[in-house]
């Protein structure tokens, strides 16, 4: 495999020809090294058209799905940037080459570990992984720019959503566990502006204000 040629073809076919343009986000899905980020097993599949599991029962997205999310957050090279969800750290090196800071929120800490590992040997020094509950986001380092959600959310938290400055923009699946709406939520004039935008599946959002995890 030919990693580099992999995410040149990754994005020509699976996210450019879907109609996603934004050339920021395009060069930062074809250099970071997805591979990286999937297990042994699943290597010949890291540039596939899929989401792939890993560990914790976890799955690290579809690229597609990443491409659009981060299109959808519009991050700003100045941003503060909050990720629910680190997984394998994946979404996380793709939002790190845009905002200026993120910080990422994992409950596996295992995953987290793992993440942080990850990252630093990919030389990214801009990222900030804590264990604890996501669905309520991490009020000692907010306000943030913007709040990138990685799991499925029975509705907006208000953690997250009191976490936004004004001018601040979300972007979140919301919907049951069978299905999601990824969906924008906007700050504008201390109000909350929500845009519903097309299905996707995540895993769900665990927490005091996502789901239980005992169903």
């Amino acid at each position: 495999m030919d990693p580099a040629a992999e995410r040149e073809r990754m994005v020509a076919q699976q996210i450019a020809a879907r109609g996603v343009s934004d050339p920021r986000v395009l060069a930062a899905m074809r250099a970071v090294p997805r591979h990286h980020f999937v297990g042994e097993a699943h290597q010949a599949q890291a540039y596939a058209d899929r989401p792939l599991p890993i560990a914790e029962g976890q799955t690290i997205s579809q690229p597609y799905i990443v491409a659009i999310m981060t299109a959808a957050l519009d991050v700003r090279v100045t941003d503060r940037v909050l990720e629910i969800g680190t997984g394998s750290g994946y979404q996380t090196a793709v939002l790190a080459r845009l905002a200026a800071e993120v910080v990422s929120i994992e409950r596996h800490a295992a995953l987290a570990q793992d993440a942080t590992s990850r990252l630093l040997g990919l030389a990214i020094r801009n990222v900030s992984i804590v264990v604890g509950d996501g669905s309520e986001g991490w009020p000692r380092s907010a306000p943030y720019d913007r709040i990138l959600v990685t799991a499925g959310a029975p509705a907006i938290p208000d953690a997250l959503a009191a976490q936004l400055v004004e001018g601040g923009r979300m972007v979140i699946p919301v919907g049951p566990s069978g299905v999601q709406h990824l969906t924008i939520v906007d700050r504008l004039d201390g109000r909350l502006s929500v845009r519903e935008g097309e299905a996707c599946v995540f895993v769900p959002l665990i927490g005091r204000q996502g789901w239980s995890e005992h169903g």
